[in-house]
């Protein structure tokens, strides 16, 4: 029996390389989200699969075609979100110009550093929010993983100042309304739009700002800050959790340790 060889080209290498990037990309859009155990699910399915082909088990390789037939249909219903900004993604011109490189996308982690000093100035504004029962929501992250929630909003890429972050907040600003995004040391959008779930049970005196926040630390792993603009109390949200009326101090301390 003669050895049975596999030629490898230019072009195996290149197919290789974009479904990397695909995956990768993937990946990173589903990170930190509940999508990404749906998506770890299939991937461990559709291996499976593979190996009952391979070994050519009938009965169940028959419940598995089952299965693998509808995927497509399946994997549109289960992420229509995320394929929705996938696609949002690669039509938006400055993502294409940043992730056009190839090494970029295997040397670039997408994080950031939240420096000490932007901590110090968020705290003293939710303080001096908290003291005039100023109404604020703010997204906090290290990474790039709210890049698509930033969208939504208006892009300011400013630096974090107490100040900045007050006016925006002030009731009579036109931006006061949404979400604030910080990546980073940055103020990457502000007027934001973030996910809401009906379906969370939640006590009369927390109102549609903790809900967001609340619907938001379920499907990313940011932590959220919310200024009452009824009791001017201060709440930190992360990973579903929420600590209610809070101290500047504490807050500070919070976001310190635990460092998305």
């Amino acid at each position: 029996m003669g050895l049975l060889f596999i030629t490898f080209g230019f072009a195996d290498l290149i197919d290789i390389l974009l479904v990397a990037i695909i995956l990768y990309q993937l990946y990173k859009l589903v990170r930190g989200t509940v999508a990404m155990n749906i998506f770890v699910g299939l991937m461990l399915l559709y291996l499976v699969w593979l190996i009952v082909k391979f070994l050519n088990l009938s009965l169940l390789s028959t419940i598995l075609d089952s299965f693998i037939s509808v995927g497509v249909i399946a994997v549109i219903i289960l992420f229509q979100q995320e394929i929705r900004k996938f696609l949002l993604l690669l039509g938006n011109t400055d993502f294409m110009k940043k992730r056009f490189a190839l090494a970029r996308h295997f040397s670039d982690s997408g994080e950031f550093t939240t420096s000490e000093n932007t901590l110090r100035e968020i705290g003293r504004a939710c303080r001096n929010m908290s003291e005039t029962k100023t109404g604020a929501l703010i997204v906090l992250t290290d990474n790039s993983e709210l890049a698509t929630f930033a969208q939504s909003g208006d892009t300011l890429n400013a630096d974090v100042s107490h100040r900045l972050i007050e006016s925006i907040f002030f009731k009579n600003s036109p931006m006061h309304d949404g979400a604030m995004i910080i990546i980073g040391d940055y103020i990457k959008a502000a007027r934001c739009v973030l996910p809401i779930d009906d379906d969370l049970v939640l006590p009369p005196h927390l109102g549609l700002r903790h809900r967001a926040a609340l619907s938001m630390s379920n499907e990313t792993e940011a932590s959220i800050i919310v200024v009452s603009e009824e009791t001017g109390s201060i709440s930190l949200v992360r990973k579903g959790e929420i600590k209610y009326d809070i101290t500047p101090e504490t807050l500070i301390a919070l976001l310190r340790t635990g460092a998305n």
